[in-house]
């Protein structure tokens, strides 16, 4: 079936979730881990680039953790950055299997995070001259 802009745009694609336990915040504690959006990934992926096109990895797993974390209905648990600064301090080991649920759950690599950096370094430097 050849798709058409409007078959695209109408289809339900975000609707995937994903059930994590989480017993280190509760017995019998879960989550889901949501689909991202191309803008929220593009967004988690920039944040990741610091100045001169370096890697920040400041709190990169609370990051992930608060655009892929979601209620039921697929909601985002956090969204703001003092939410994410706080999920920070919590304990590494569920931190590190939502994040590795999350990379797994929206196809993402280190190595997509390294080309943004690549490029928004190379970006920098060609625009530095301009003017």
């Amino acid at each position: 079936m050849e798709l058409t802009a409007k078959a695209i745009l109408e289809a339900d694609d975000l609707g995937k979730l994903e059930r994590i336990d989480l017993p280190e915040w509760g017995e019998g504690a879960y989550a889901y881990i949501r689909v991202l959006t191309g803008a929220e990934r593009d967004g988690l992926e920039l944040s990741s680039v610091g100045p001169g096109g370096t890697r920040n990895m400041q709190n990169f797993r609370a990051r992930v953790a608060s655009y892929v974390l979601a209620d039921a209905s697929g909601n985002r648990l956090f969204t703001s950055p003092n939410d994410i600064a706080k999920l920070g301090t919590k304990c590494a080991l569920p931190l590190d299997r939502i994040f590795d649920a999350g990379f797994r759950l929206n196809g993402m690599s280190d190595s997509a995070i390294e080309s943004i950096a690549k490029n928004s370094e190379s970006g920098q430097s060609d625009d530095s001259g301009s003017d």
